[in-house]
């Protein structure tokens, strides 16, 4: 997000235009905690996670006068075109905000990669890479001791990270929310593997399938094997950005800036086949981003 805060910056002054930082999300529109925004603001942000604006939950902007006090706020303080940078319920206040007469225009910024009508959401690879690069450590420990583990990510109701990460990683089994999983043919993997010499196995885990720990038990009680349980958390959403994220989300918080100057009035900047495209709210809401069941099966080919 922070490269994304810093493109739009740097665009927005290179066509000579003020930029106001709002602190804190939605809460910050709502209590008009404002601050100007030169290059200097942003020099040195690119490499850091998170961002340097903040964030936080507000319920009052869900309702109707919430909504209503942001979108005042805002012209009350002259600014003509807002950038949101967030998933669905950041688009959806983003929406409710142009509805209002605010041009608004989201990028997407999420590590579940649940948006609809991009390839990828800013985020989502630097928490990918962050899993794999965990998974590297667990399966040295896991050789070593001739272990199975079961390693919980995020994804309360998206796979995608469960998915990418088990595939580049070799995890032997993927469970994700948008698949029914059968217990029984896991272990049955298992032990087959077992049989023919292999030593050690990794089950990973979308928190929205099933506790870790849970799942944990009941593999160590219907096969014996010495089954241990880690949940990675909050460690998938910090760390310093990939070089693929701050490209992307420097591209798209440009595109940003340069849609809003355009005459966007209600969209995204999103990314598809390799460019940036402007795509409305509406279509957004009105779809919903699949599970690649073609990679779901390759993993399962692969873990074999």
């Amino acid at each position: 997000m922070n490269a994304a805060i810093r493109a739009a910056v740097h665009q927005a002054a290179d066509r000579r235009l003020t930029t106001i930082g709002i602190k804190h999300g939605f809460q910050g529109l709502l209590e008009r905690d404002f601050l100007e925004l030169d290059l200097c603001s942003v020099d040195g942000i690119i490499q850091h996670g998170g961002t340097v604006l903040r964030s936080a939950r507000c319920d009052c902007f869900l309702t109707a006068a919430g909504q209503d006090l942001g979108a005042a706020n805002l012209k009350s303080e002259g600014i003509e075109g807002l950038v949101v940078i967030g998933g669905e319920g950041t688009f959806r206040g983003g929406a409710a905000l142009a509805k209002r007469g605010i041009k608004v225009v989201g990028v997407p910024g999420t590590i579940d990669n649940d948006i609809p009508c991009t390839d990828t959401s800013i985020g989502f690879d630097t928490a990918l890479n962050t899993v794999v690069d965990a998974m590297n450590k667990i399966r040295d420990t896991a050789s070593a001791h001739e272990r199975t583990f079961v390693v919980e990510v995020m994804g309360r109701a998206s796979g995608h990270i469960a998915l990418m990460a088990g595939l580049a990683g070799g995890a032997e089994s993927i469970l994700v929310p948008e698949i029914p999983f059968d217990l029984v043919d896991i272990c049955e993997r298992l032990q087959c593997g077992a049989e023919r010499g292999k030593t050690h196995s990794i089950i990973l885990v979308a928190e929205g399938v099933a506790s870790a720990y849970t799942l944990g038990e009941e593999v160590k009680k219907r096969t014996g094997f010495d089954t241990r349980v880690i949940v990675l958390g909050h460690l998938q959403r910090g760390g310093a950005p990939s070089a693929f994220d701050r490209i992307l989300a420097s591209r798209m918080g440009a595109r940003a800036v340069e849609a809003l100057l355009a005459g966007e009035r209600a969209g995204a900047a999103t990314f598809a086949a390799g460019r940036i495209e402007m795509v409305p709210f509406s279509r957004l809401f009105a779809a919903s981003k699949r599970l690649d069941q073609s990679l779901y099966d390759l993993a399962a080919v692969l873990a074999l």
